[in-house]
């Protein structure tokens, strides 16, 4: 008599900043779906960097960015402290990561081989973006929208819509 095999529903964590988040996110998210079950998108509170907009803006401007089917499958949380906290605390095992350029890779190697000494059972998948979206960061986004510029094929329209009212208050 054979074993039926069960399945583990695979998890994985996607964390980031996402200030603002961009159609270079979704993309990294939509190849995690393609590769896991779930995702846990996990949106950085207190971060280095001083976000333009707030948490909750953040969350909403990935929700609405999300088809329903995605949502199903996609969690979104804040959170603040180390990343392999949080992956322990919603137990994932694998850390997704866009790599753009040869550029990002020292850094993202680096982060990779020090959450491995903090969460040895962690891995670090680094996934590269459409072509059309390698030369897509926030930073740069929040530039071309403080200047004025379109935001076509960079951004979700919602957020493009709040870029916009959040320059033109300033």
């Amino acid at each position: 008599m054979t074993k039926k095999a069960t399945h583990t529903p695979r998890l994985a964590l996607f964390a980031g900043t996402f200030d603002p988040v961009t159609l270079g996110h979704l993309d990294i998210l939509r190849k995690s779906l393609r590769l896991f079950d779930r995702v846990v998108v996990a949106i950085a509170i207190g971060h280095h960097k001083t976000p333009l907009f707030t948490v909750e803006e953040r969350t909403e401007m990935f929700e609405e960015s999300l088809t329903p089917e995605e949502l199903e499958r996609v969690d979104i949380h804040a959170f603040e402290g180390l990343l392999v906290d949080v992956a322990r605390r919603f137990g994932a095992l694998v850390v997704v990561r866009g790599l753009r350029y040869v550029s990002d890779f020292e850094f993202e190697m680096q982060m990779a081989e020090l959450n491995r000494k903090l969460h040895p059972d962690m891995e670090t998948v680094f996934l590269p973006p459409s072509e059309k979206y390698g030369a897509v960061n926030s930073t740069l986004i929040k530039q071309i929208a403080e200047g004025g510029g379109s935001l076509r094929d960079l951004v979700p329209p919602g957020v493009s819509r709040r870029l916009r009212q959040r320059f033109r208050r300033r």
